[in-house]
């Protein structure tokens, strides 16, 4: 069991500022309108981007295709100071919830 919590993805806004650490690619394909794009891998050299979501007064909900990635950074962004949850079932879950996606390839969006 995680000591993160996991967010429904029917309780994120359709419109939420939720961080997304999947690939280019997999980005590109497809991701939440108002997501933060950061991937695992540019974390620790990107995080002063996160800056703003240090003092909400909600935890900074993670995303990538269906929790692996998102269960490995949870833990060092707490370290570094976040209050942060899992997008419970990650960017499947929310294709397959019919939330918005956006592509940036010019295709169709998908997951």
């Amino acid at each position: 069991m995680s000591q993160f919590p996991d967010v429904p993805v029917t309780d994120v806004a359709d419109d939420a500022a939720v961080l997304d650490i999947r690939e280019q690619d997999e980005w590109d394909a497809g991701h939440a309108p108002n997501a933060v794009h950061i991937p695992m891998n540019d974390l620790p050299v990107r995080l002063d981007e996160l800056a703003p979501f240090l003092d909400r007064d909600e935890p900074l909900v993670v995303t990538c295709r269906s929790g692996g990635r998102v269960s490995r950074v949870l833990p060092w962004l707490e370290q570094q100071g976040y209050d942060v949850a899992n997008m419970e079932g990650g960017m499947r879950a929310w294709h397959a919830e019919g939330k918005p996606l956006e592509g940036t390839s010019g295709q169709p969006t998908i997951i």
